[in-house]
């Protein structure tokens, strides 16, 4: 099949293992992530995230075409929907869409961001991809508090882990990759939790030694993390300590700095 492009053009679109709507849900994509199309189907189509490579199906009515001559531009995006409530744009036809910080402003100029052929009024002030401090990072991580759990979420209304962190990085103009696994192989050590600085990353691991479980450490005490929802817990040497359940949830593996 000739290489094709696409652009999600709903707020979250579900992206899932299979191509059914009963398979599991593996990841979203949000309002302006471009992909590549590598399958298609009579429904649903399967796709891979230009952002991070992560490959699923999705149902093609979520997406827009994208010429090639625009694809390039596309991998250089420069605005986003910042970390707060009032991301809305409005469509061509005058109907308002409601954006999850992280979302991208594609070919933004002017108060307006472009997908395909059609023009999307912005309502709010972008962010703009640039470096950040350790306080934005962690400003940014704790706007998501209480954001409730969900496999394979990236929005407002349902988060994961890697998901969680994902979004915080891009906020804050550093790529990580989707899964907690992945972004594990990222990043520079810290050997011992004494020389942690907020915004380094936590990695936690399973009974057979698979990493399972991310969060950002607010301080050498304490990480924010998706759990149920997005929650503060004490950190040591052990792990995360739930204070409500009494007990230890996730065993420390390793940390790692990004930024």
């Amino acid at each position: 099949m000739e290489l094709q492009y696409g652009i999600c053009k709903v707020a979250v679109a579900q992206l899932r293992a299979e191509p059914s709507d009963r398979a599991e849900i593996s990841t979203q994509l949000l309002f302006g992530d471009h992909v590549e199309i590598i399958e298609k189907t009579e429904k649903w189509w399967r796709i891979k995230n230009a952002y991070d490579g992560y490959e699923g199906w999705m149902d093609f009515k979520q997406l827009d075409n994208v010429q090639a001559d625009v694809w390039d531009k596309l991998d250089n995006y420069k605005h986003l929907t910042p970390a707060s409530l009032n991301n809305t744009v409005i469509g061509p036809d005058g109907s308002a869409y409601y954006l999850s910080p992280g979302s991208n402003l594609p070919l933004y100029q002017d108060g307006y961001c472009y997908l395909g052929d059609e023009k999307f009024k912005v309502e709010f002030n972008p962010g703009t991809v640039s470096p950040s401090t350790k306080e934005d990072l962690i400003t940014t991580a704790t706007f998501f508090q209480n954001v409730p759990y969900l496999w394979g979420g990236k929005n407002l209304y349902g988060i994961d882990c890697s998901g969680f962190m994902q979004i915080v990085f891009k906020l804050n103009g550093i790529k990580l990759k989707r899964d907690a696994w992945q972004q594990a192989e990222q990043g520079s050590v810290v050997d011992f939790l004494q020389e942690v600085e907020p915004g380094d990353v936590a990695f936690f691991d399973n009974d057979e030694g698979r990493i399972t479980h991310v969060g950002m450490m607010l301080n050498a005490t304490e990480i924010i993390h998706a759990s149920g929802k997005v929650r503060i817990d004490k950190m040591d040497n052990q792990g995360i300590y739930n204070a409500e359940l009494g007990r230890y949830t996730h065993k420390l593996r390793i940390i790692k700095r990004f930024a």
